[in-house]
């Protein structure tokens, strides 16, 4: 299958920015869309922000002008930049893919989800 590696989350006072990183691994032969979700204490997951091979990129209402999605194609790579971070975006931080991938001679497709990486907003 495909494996997720999250980075990038940590302690941050109001104010502050964070860049959250997600790199996939594995037979990967084509990411359709790659995105970043959050969970916080006593809240469902919610979507934060998810890109596109072909560049789109939607976000949640919350997070418009702070946040900024970019991926990487080549390096299966997605990131999150987040500028002006308050209390209220503290959460666990979860990357997910989608897209397809080699199993042995067969093309199959994947749905992944990183492990989960902690931001915390907090003076």
């Amino acid at each position: 299958q495909v494996q997720l590696v999250e980075s990038g989350g940590g302690l941050v006072q109001p104010g502050g920015s964070l860049r959250l990183s997600c790199a996939a691994s594995g037979n990967v032969w084509r990411i359709n869309t790659m995105g970043w979700y959050r969970q916080a204490p006593g809240k469902q997951r919610e979507l934060v922000a998810v890109t596109t091979t072909g560049g789109d990129t939607n976000y949640v209402d919350s997070v418009k002008g702070r946040f900024t999605i970019s991926r990487d194609t080549a390096k299966n790579t997605v990131y999150l930049q987040m500028n002006s971070l308050q209390p209220v975006d503290t959460a666990v931080y979860y990357c997910n893919a989608e897209g397809l991938y080699w199993g042995g001679l067969n093309v199959k497709s994947f749905g992944s989800w990183g492990q989960g990486t902690q931001v915390t907003v907090s003076s």
